[in-house]
């Protein structure tokens, strides 16, 4: 999300040598738009299944026998994947090319979503979403891999925009509408066409993309793995790295963490709605997220500063968030307001991506917005097992069809800890440094 933007912020600089070549043998022709559309579309693909679980909660408990704990670690998995294989896979696409690499992935997501929807128990329902989120993590890089060797440098940054747009559409995809699907054909089934949906968005790519973006570098990174070890510790020793990790991980964890899992059923509990009414309030936390990032991009390079917007999207968002869930006697349009309003103020995140770049060297702008990813994406993945725990702990053992219910006063106290990862987004902006939208003078370290 998202960032990733999440969401919305999943980019890696793409600097290879062959870039220019690429673009001057190809242009911007019909076969590169249909290239980049598809890689587009699976990562719109990736993102519908990223947040997909937040509208199949009661039916996944039910079928699984599961606790909220488990629930929560099986959504999870998406994002232990996704993140632990960000680096690898900027490294096999400098290898191998976009195409091989998107094809590949999309085959892999869709035996993860088959596996996902034919499971029948916990272990095989684990394997399909890791599958899904290892595959999934293709997206993002190799789409932009795929604009750059087939476009002008000069529409990167557009099609940059326009492919977060792609995910965000994804996102809203797997609310409210798969939220009808799923009452209409049940939820194995919606996972199982979304299976064969990504096998037939492989073979297009396979056979769309063509030319640059079909091979791999003509040239490596001097020193390969140790020369990517060097970036990392280079990243890694410098405190603003971290700094603008935890901030992205303090906006994005918990606006994923809700909307991705646990925000559905809180909304049915805590307002009576039913499935795809709660998902339309999800709905509008993604909504707000493809408004805010863009805009808050926008609005940093008008005014010269990081720091700043900042501060100011955090207070924001942790001020949000928090009325949204903890101010008494509200109605619901001002819940749901309030929740599109915060996706606006979440998506600064993509300034945490950004402002790390700035304050490293340019010779390891990849590896600091890898590292900044995974921390965003690691957090996201720890908040959703941790709400479930501590709805555990508060469960008063009610079941309806075999699915667990939590009080809305359970919610009140887990959810807590999102409210907490906002404030830990303030301290961070906080703490950073303003780099007036500008590359810091640092010469990379060792």
């Amino acid at each position: 999300m998202l960032a990733d933007s999440s969401q919305g912020g999943e980019k890696r600089a793409m600097t290879q040598p062959n870039d220019a070549v690429g673009n001057r043998q190809t242009g911007s022709s019909g076969a590169a738009w249909a290239a980049w559309f598809l890689g587009s579309l699976f990562y719109c693909y990736g993102y519908f299944h990223r947040v997909a679980p937040s509208v199949l909660t009661d039916d996944l408990m039910r079928e699984f026998s599961a606790s909220g704990a488990i629930l929560g670690n099986l959504t999870a998995f998406y994002f232990y994947a996704y993140a632990g294989c960000q680096i690898p896979i900027g490294l096999m696409i400098d290898r191998f090319g976009p195409r091989r690499m998107l094809t590949a992935a999309a085959l892999l997501c869709g035996a993860g979503s088959l596996l996902f929807g034919l499971a029948q128990g916990t272990g095989m329902a684990y394997l399909g979403r890791a599958f899904v989120g290892a595959g999934a993590g293709v997206a993002w890089l190799g789409t932009l891999q795929t604009a750059g060797l087939l476009f002008p440098a000069r529409r990167f940054a557009l099609l940059s925009g326009m492919t977060l747009m792609m995910g965000m559409i994804g996102a809203i995809g797997a609310q409210a509408p798969l939220a009808v699907l799923v009452e209409a054909v049940g939820w194995r089934a919606s996972l199982v066409a979304s299976g064969v949906a990504s096998a037939a968005l492989a073979a297009l790519i396979w056979l769309t993309v063509r030319g640059a973006a079909a091979r791999g570098a003509q040239h490596h990174v001097s020193g390969g793995l140790a020369s990517l070890l060097s970036g990392l510790r280079q990243a890694a020793v410098r405190p603003q790295t971290w700094f603008c990790g935890i901030y992205g991980a303090g906006l994005g964890g918990p606006l994923l963490a809700f909307a991705g899992l646990w925000g559905v059923p809180y909304m049915m509990q805590a307002y009576g709605l039913d499935r795809p009414g709660a998902a339309f309030c999800t709905t509008l936390l993604l909504i707000g997220w493809a408004i805010g990032a863009p805009l808050s991009g926008w609005l940093s390079d008008r005014m010269g500063s990081r720091r700043v917007p900042m501060l100011v999207a955090s207070s924001g968002g942790f001020a949000t968030f928090a009325l949204a869930l903890y101010l008494p006697g509200l109605p619901l349009i001002a819940v749901q307001a309030l929740l599109l309003v915060h996706g606006i103020f979440a998506g600064a995140m993509i300034l945490a991506f950004v402002t790390a770049r700035e304050h490293n060297d340019r010779s390891v702008a990849a590896t600091v917005m890898a590292l900044v990813n995974i921390t965003v994406m690691g957090c996201a993945a720890g908040f959703q097992p941790l709400i479930g725990w501590l709805l555990d702990l508060g469960w008063d053992g009610r079941l309806v069809d075999g699915a667990r219910v939590y009080s809305a006063g359970g919610f009140e106290i887990a959810l807590l800890t999102l409210v907490i990862g906002c404030a830990a987004a303030v301290l961070a902006a906080v703490l950073l440094r303003e780099t007036h939208c500008r590359q810091v003078d640092i010469r990379p370290e060792g």
